[in-house]
């Protein structure tokens, strides 16, 4: 099925055709959730929430762009109002720390392999480096995290944030700049 056979067919809410499009992009899409929310289950959870965006809102695609972009933007945006709304339960969460209304004392596990020293090592590392990123203007952030993490190139990451592949170029450069000065500044500060 062609292309063009395979959107007419999505849009007309062929069953066999939107589990086509699930299976070809279920693994593309929870890739590019993690590469912003950093947890299995969270970017799996957020994948569902993108299908079910997809398959509401098919028969509205006006194929201005090409489908993958299209599934690429949501899953963007779904992964950015799921670390809204994550943020505001963290503070909500800690004005009820305060007031004394959480009380329940968390277990952390003990990290896996054979060297925990090294294990924790890389952690703290990861850590530092995510908290950077996560620092960045959001635009940086997703330009970056496209990039580097789900490794599309810049003509994909313009489609996908609806700019253009020289603005694309701009935001990364300044991303990777901006996460040089805060990696400086954090290890200066800390070694």
């Amino acid at each position: 099925m062609d292309d063009k056979a395979f959107q007419e067919a999505l849009k007309s809410g062929h069953p066999e055709a939107f589990k086509k499009l699930v299976e070809h992009y279920q693994n593309k899409v929870i890739n590019t959730c993690y590469g912003f929310l950093h947890n299995k289950e969270d970017a799996e959870d957020v994948a569902q929430e993108v299908f079910i965006e997809i398959y509401q809102s098919i028969a509205g695609f006006r194929e201005e762009a090409k489908l993958s972009t299209w599934i690429y933007r949501i899953s963007v945006t779904k992964s950015l109002d799921f670390i809204r709304k994550k943020t505001r339960k963290k503070r909500f969460g800690h004005i009820r720390n305060i007031l004394g209304l959480n009380r329940q004392v968390e277990q952390i596990p003990a990290p896996p392999g054979a060297n925990p020293e090294t294990n924790l090592e890389h952690q703290e590392r990861a850590r530092i480096l995510q908290e950077a990123v996560d620092s960045l203007a959001e635009n940086q952030k997703i330009a970056i995290t496209l990039s580097k993490y789900d490794g599309f190139s810049n003509k994909e990451i313009a489609g996908i944030m609806g700019t253009s592949v020289s603005s694309v170029e701009a935001l990364i450069h300044r991303a990777k700049k901006n996460l040089q000065k805060k990696l400086y500044q954090y290890y200066k500060k800390h070694l």
